[in-house]
């Protein structure tokens, strides 16, 4: 449900937009409202999943998800539409740390890296049928389909789980502390907001500065209050490892790399190269293809050398993916970009099953739930960290970009102002620059282009970066005891 939500939903962003009249920011909004709930409540679902049981958890989770999914598909307007994106966000909260805390469980130490590849791998095997689902049901369904069709998921779920009779791991009784997570919340909310609105607001602007920092203040004084309490919302002991630190760290990484393409690789591909849905889905097979496969061999490798050897080979290969592409974005031809598409695919798999496996090997098995909601939230954190980082340097460039055609163009007033508009995400503005003045709406998917690029060097840089925390924090060798 997790995993096909996340590409069918970027396969049918445009068609949204066009269908809602949803703005630029609201399209950004619509991927990160889910990613930020999610990092905002995993470390919650973490602790209820230890707490109450966690295939009780896991229940309650596609329960929640396939309601949420529901509203999503109703949604009349954009305002709805992102605040189910969020229940969904909470939703997933409660899954994916009590799912991936079950399988690790299930197997000893020696195997846990194949049993993740396969957990993984199946999942995202719905992540490969998920663009092209997605593309078939906006192009020849509606949108909305893309949402409801978690609802069968959902019930198949269910009954699978209670077939499969996993065992109900539950540890001592654990409450939730309100404050903390209130402070969590509170404090990546304003700060993502902070970053992603900036190019609304004005960047130096005292609302952005106060989102941002406040939202910074009230997240390092969360943490510093985990290591005083002996109820922790998160248990920063966790961090004491500096092997588990560093595999936080990587995948924080990585992922506020990769959120970028989910969003802006779909509208590149249907913006700019003008496919449909559906083959804009076939487009990104690729990518998903090589996620699939390079995962399965990830887990196999994290049993046989450890963790160090397959996160350096997948960070150079997703940095390599990104800086491939960037040169050839405004070009607006698929073939120049595909081969960069492969090599993220081969690095996304490379690292992402070896590096979370790793992470849940160096907790003790009462706290693994809550170490995959520590996982999770610093995953997620840097999803939507990432996705308000590179979407406000494209909107900010976009809107450079714009401003320049607009003050060397030198005729009608009308023409300037349907940029303006188009700049915005404004669908009736584009049709009519289509439609009279197709030279000037080249230029401003010339300009489209090149901000995506710019996105795309950034999170070939942050890629570089996780190459360098592999390299001088991750232990060499494989684990050998449990904790």
């Amino acid at each position: 449900m997790i995993f096909i939500d996340q590409t069918v939903v970027s396969v049918a962003l445009p068609v949204m937009q066009r269908d809602l009249g949803i703005s630029q920011a609201g399209l950004q909004w619509i991927v990160n409202a889910y990613v930020l709930a999610l990092a905002s409540t995993v470390a919650i679902g973490g602790k209820l999943g230890d707490s109450l049981g966690r295939v009780r958890a896991f229940i309650a989770g596609i329960i929640l998800f396939a309601i949420a999914s529901t509203i999503c598909g109703f949604a009349p307007n954009q305002m709805i539409l992102i605040a189910a994106r969020a229940f969904q966000g909470v939703a997933a909260g409660l899954m994916i740390p009590a799912s991936a805390a079950i399988v690790v469980d299930s197997f000893d130490i020696y195997e846990r890296g194949k049993a993740m590849a396969i957990y993984v791998g199946v999942a995202q095997a719905f992540l490969a049928i998920g663009p092209l689902l997605g593309g078939a049901l906006t192009e020849y369904l509606s949108w909305r389909w893309v949402f409801w069709i978690n609802i069968p998921i959902g019930i198949v779920a269910i009954v699978l789980t209670y077939l499969s009779k996993p065992l109900q791991t539950i540890s001592e009784k654990q409450t939730v502390n309100i404050y903390y997570a209130l402070m969590l919340i509170l404090g990546l909310v304003g700060l993502v907001f902070g970053i992603q609105q900036g190019h609304t607001f004005g960047w130096t602007s005292s609302l952005t500065l106060g989102l941002i920092f406040g939202g910074f203040l009230l997240l390092v004084l969360f943490a510093y209050l985990q290591t005083k309490s002996q109820n922790p919302l998160i248990q920063i002991r966790l961090f004491h490892d500096p092997a588990f630190t560093a595999d936080t760290i990587l995948l924080f990484c990585i992922q506020f790399a990769m959120i970028s393409i989910i969003v802006f690789g779909a509208i590149y591909l249907q913006d700019i190269l003008h496919f449909t849905p559906l083959e804009a889905g076939f487009a990104l097979m690729p990518i998903i293809i090589s996620v699939v496969i390079m995962s399965q061999v990830s887990g196999r490798l994290l049993d046989r050398v450890g963790v160090r050897i397959p996160a350096l080979f997948g960070t150079v290969l997703i940095a390599a993916g990104f800086l491939s592409q960037a040169p050839f974005l405004e070009r607006a031809e698929f073939l120049f970009v595909l081969p960069g598409m492969i090599l993220l695919g081969l690095g996304i798999g490379l690292v992402m099953v070896a590096t979370n496996t790793d992470a849940l090997n160096r907790a003790p098995s009462q706290y693994r739930a809550q170490a995959s909601g520590v996982v999770q939230t610093i995953r997620q954190m840097g999803a939507t960290i990432g996705l308000a980082s590179i979407g406000g340097l494209v909107t900010t460039m976009l809107a450079w970009e714009t401003q320049r055609i607009i003050m060397n163009y030198q005729g009608e007033e009308r023409a300037k102002t349907l940029l303006s508009q188009a700049e915005l995400g404004q669908v009736d503005a584009i049709k009519e620059l289509m439609a009279n003045y197709p030279l000037l709406l080249d230029q401003f998917h010339q300009s489209l282009s090149k901000s995506i690029a710019a996105g795309y060097y950034f999170a070939g840089a942050v890629s570089v970066i996780a190459f360098f925390i592999a390299f001088f924090l991750m232990s060499s060798g494989k684990q050998h005891n449990d904790v």
